[in-house]
């Protein structure tokens, strides 16, 4: 079974507390590089080990959560050098650093540190804060267990590891205002942590459980940035992706992006989210806007339109796609500047980026440089190229032209979001440029067909996707014909 459809994986966390008359919270930004949630602000923790579980744990409450005890004082050692054991205020700095040591480099195992040093995990040291699932939208899921814990006395936060490149203590409140300033990316159970422990250490254990995603439920509703809301549906995309990201942005004056399951239980769902946007919150949406043509982002905007009333948005030539299939009220304009009233006021700006489709648009929230990509980047799988409607040159000159914007984050139709976008747009234009020479490479060796040039160059791809692959190589043809650069008398397929 793979990662994708294995299911979360066990983890657990710790929201690590300073200075009970002051309190402060520690919290790590992870490492750019890392495939899960780089750049993000997050606190110490990670994967759960099988044998945490054989690790005794007095004061526990029952084998799950002892287990996640024990991964969470593993993996906040491991991390930040910090012990929270009955028995470590025995050792000194020195003596820690060298047992983190030998747990990172492999020497001992977390249980050999224990027994070796008369050291005990007591359940008591830390405190419930909810468990978290991560929704499936995302290419990697965990269920994570977070716990409190205080800094035990003489121990201080030693040298990151080499998942994380920041460290920092700090009040929840100030954490907060980092977020609101669009400084940090968070997912929303640090949000939620940092948002409970900002009103008071009272009753800290059933404040953080108070709502249902921090008790294990379904997590729908995505803030990562203020004022862009993301709802993941679920759509017949293309594999390896499930869903596709609805994104509603705007404070009080809201639009809808790619309300795109045509799915009854999808449709629900959403329809009760905005709901509860337009009834209890009193924000009013201004339109629901189609980033581009494809099933998979357009399969509920004439249900969501009809049912609340508002027009729909569309690139002229989507519109134009579209005639007969979705009503579209009004066009997009490339560069079009919209502002949606709010507190903060948030401005909008349309990027036509054709290329994955020719009407495709992305969006670019000025004040903190967001841009919502659609499919023309994508944080889960691929995009796909495929003629006439896609057009590998476009798709290039669409990848430069929202480099230049010089993003700060990137929101994908598909996938989680990106926290370090000029290196995604590089990566997705030298893979592009690499996969290009493969294929000059096998013009030069004789291969005159798609399927030819397929067979020796996409080795790496399974068989029942190479009919997908020739639709690619067909657009790098036709990218390298329009350069001059096929050789004389060589044709590109339809």
């Amino acid at each position: 079974m793979s990662a994708r459809t294995a299911g979360p994986r066990d983890a657990a966390a710790v929201i690590l507390l300073d200075r009970p008359s002051d309190p402060l919270v520690y919290w790590v930004r992870r490492h750019a590089r890392m495939a899960f949630q780089g750049n993000f602000h997050a606190f110490p923790g990670g994967q759960r080990e099988p044998s945490d579980a054989d690790i005794r744990v007095v004061n526990g409450a029952s084998a799950e959560l002892d287990a996640a005890c024990v991964a969470a004082v593993r993996e906040l050692f491991e991390e930040t050098g910090v012990l929270v054991a009955r028995g470590a205020e025995g050792l000194d700095s020195s003596q820690r650093s060298e047992l983190r040591c030998r747990l990172n480099d492999g020497t001992s195992t977390f249980s050999d540190v224990l027994d070796e040093n008369g050291l005990t995990v007591d359940g008591a040291l830390l405190a419930a804060a909810g468990r978290w699932v991560t929704p499936p939208f995302s290419p990697r899921r965990f269920d994570t267990y977070f716990f409190t814990a205080w800094l035990p006395e003489g121990q201080q936060v030693e040298q990151l590891n080499a998942e994380l490149d920041h460290g920092e203590w700090l009040r929840p409140a100030e954490a907060i205002g980092m977020w609101e300033e669009s400084r940090v990316l968070v997912a929303p159970p640090i949000l939620h942590a940092m948002r409970t422990l900002a009103g008071g250490f009272e009753d800290l254990e059933a404040r953080f459980s108070s709502i249902p995603e921090a008790r294990g439920g379904l997590v729908r509703r995505i803030e990562f940035r203020p004022g862009i809301l993301l709802f993941p549906v679920r759509t017949p995309t293309k594999p390896p992706a499930t869903h596709t990201n609805c994104y509603v942005v705007g404070d009080r004056e809201v639009v809808i992006i790619d309300p795109a399951s045509p799915y009854d239980d999808e449709r629900d769902a959403l329809d009760a989210f905005v709901d509860e946007l337009i009834g209890v919150e009193g924000r009013r949406v201004k339109e629901i806007i189609a980033s581009h043509l494809h099933p998979d982002h357009i399969g509920g905007i004439a249900h969501l339109a009809g049912r609340i009333g508002v027009p729909v948005a569309a690139h002229r030539l989507t519109a134009e796609a579209l005639e007969g299939k979705l009503k579209v009220d009004r066009w997009i304009q490339d560069g079009e500047r919209m502002t949606l009233a709010g507190n903060p006021e948030i401005d909008l700006r349309a990027v036509h980026t054709p290329g994955h489709a020719r009407g495709h648009l992305c969006f670019f929230e000025e004040r903190h440089r967001a841009l919502l990509t659609a499919d023309l980047i994508v944080g889960l799988g691929s995009v796909v190229i495929d003629p006439p409607e896609g057009n590998m040159l476009d798709y290039l000159a669409s990848l430069a032209k929202v480099r230049a914007l010089e993003p700060s984050v990137i929101f994908g139709a598909h996938g989680p979001a990106v926290g370090d976008p000029i290196a995604k747009i590089d990566e997705y234009v030298s893979l592009r440029l690499e996969r290009e020479q493969q294929i000059v490479a096998a013009i030069a060796a004789g291969d005159r067909t798609p399927e030819a040039i397929v067979a020796r160059v996409y080795t790496d791809v399974p068989e029942k996707l190479h009919a997908l692959a020739a639709r690619s190589v067909i657009a790098h043809l036709e990218k390298l014909r329009d350069e001059g650069r096929l050789p004389d008398g060589m044709d590109v397929p339809a």
